[in-house]
């Protein structure tokens, strides 16, 4: 978009490309898909190069997603979307300034930054990444209460030629009429994440294995496993992204039929005997009968995935054909093999074993990440589906990093001023 001459309005096809793409991220469902969407369109209103979203967490900023086109590819997702760090929210740093004042900051060129200025610009990620910030656009993210749940930081705005230039007044015009609508949606895919969580605390309570940190590991493998598989096969960037974004919420609800199965044998220290295992297995039609009366496709992916996670790719895995609202025959179908089992059951049968892998247990210490690609690989048309294990394998750097997210243990960085 081209810089406005002074005092020009900005257009009615502006407005309307606004209308557009808040119609399109409101059809989203979770966060992380909510704040990919909005950076995306925020940088296509200004022209911008990249960009970041943070998120306030209580009485800190956490760095939530990031596109830098120069950098890394919008197509593919860059290990950096998962980096873990908080900073303060204070007037020290662009982005906590705009948090505590509720100001937009307006920055030509970081490198001219004058020196009375309160906050200050570091140059180390451009000095690790041979990138050149100039300018700088932070707009605080508000509620209509006025609340600031966040802020959204443009990189580098472009004009006609790709030559990088200020933001225009334009844009400040713009963003704020975009940007009050977007967080409606951030805040909805906040709490839609959190229900989801509450959900899978009631499972945690009785398996101490089924935490948030791994049910959210388990939704990000899922998603970016997905969004491998389908860059593989064609599959167009609408309907990619709208899987992505069910993909994820219904990955975390995999487990959540382990409510219904007795402490005795959830929490028994010792191995369980063949009829307690058969009891075990039951949490797979336990947790897709919580969706049997299915009011939407997210609620149909979720009874896919919880009733077929445990099926292998050769037919050995369970619960096969049951009866998810009739379950008095206690016993299992016959597997079912191949692509019988849907492709989002089959992405998360291999996102949980990853995770059970590399994670931590009262019982075992965690598995190196790449003794763990192996075992995945050498069960490649056994357990898993050979086009699914070539796609996890494209994203393993990805997934190392989602692990290392959302590690309950991992300590957070902060980032520096800048």
């Amino acid at each position: 978009m081209a810089e406005n001459k002074k005092g020009h309005e900005p257009s009615d096809k502006a407005y309307k490309e606004i209308v557009r793409s808040l119609q399109e991220i409101n059809d989203l469902s979770s966060v992380d898909a909510i704040l990919e969407k909005v950076l995306l369109e925020a940088r296509a209103l200004t022209n911008a190069d990249a960009g970041t979203i943070f998120l306030v967490e209580k009485d800190r900023l956490r760095f939530s997603y990031v596109q830098n086109e120069t950098l890394f590819s919008a197509e593919k997702v860059s290990p950096e979307v998962y980096s873990n760090y908080t900073l303060p929210i204070d007037v020290k740093s662009i982005v906590g300034y705009s948090a505590t004042t509720g100001e937009t900051v307006d920055i030509p060129d970081a490198y001219a930054l004058s020196e009375s200025a309160s906050f200050g610009f570091n140059k180390d990620f451009d000095v690790q990444n041979n990138y050149r910030t100039q300018s700088i656009l932070a707009i605080p993210l508000k509620s209509y209460q006025q609340r600031i749940v966040g802020v959204l930081q443009l990189i580098n705005s472009k004009n006609e030629d790709s030559a990088v230039v200020p933001f225009s007044s334009e844009h400040r015009d713009l963003l704020p009429v975009f940007t009050i609508n977007a967080t409606i949606a951030i805040e909805r895919g906040v709490m839609t994440r959190e229900l989801v969580l509450r959900m899978m605390k009631m499972a945690e309570l009785r398996d101490p294995t089924e935490t948030g940190a791994h049910v959210l590991r388990v939704g990000a493998y899922a998603a970016e496993i997905y969004h491998q598989w389908a860059l593989n096969r064609g599959v167009n960037w609408k309907e990619r992204r709208r899987s992505k974004d069910l993909i994820r919420i219904a990955a975390m609800l995999h487990d959540v039929g382990k409510v219904g199965i007795s402490d005795l044998i959830l929490k028994k220290p010792a191995r369980l005997t063949d009829e307690e295992f058969l009891t075990m297995k039951w949490h797979t039609a336990l947790g897709a009968g919580l969706f049997s009366n299915a009011t939407s496709e997210l609620d149909s992916l979720s009874l896919d995935i919880a009733l077929n996670h445990h099926e292998k790719w050769d037919g050995t895995g369970y619960p096969g054909d049951v009866d998810i609202v009739n379950m008095d025959d206690n016993a299992m179908g016959k597997g079912r093999r191949g692509e019988e089992i849907p492709l989002a059951a089959r992405i998360v049968a291999l996102a949980d074993v990853f995770d059970a892998l590399v994670s931590r247990r009262s019982y075992k210490e965690p598995m190196a990440y790449e003794q763990a690609l192996g075992i995945i690989r050498d069960e490649s048309g056994s357990h898993f589906d050979p086009d699914v294990v070539k796609a996890f394998d494209e994203v393993f750097h990805v997934c190392k990093a989602i692990h290392a997210r959302y590690t309950a243990d991992t300590q957070l960085n902060e980032i520096p001023n800048e």
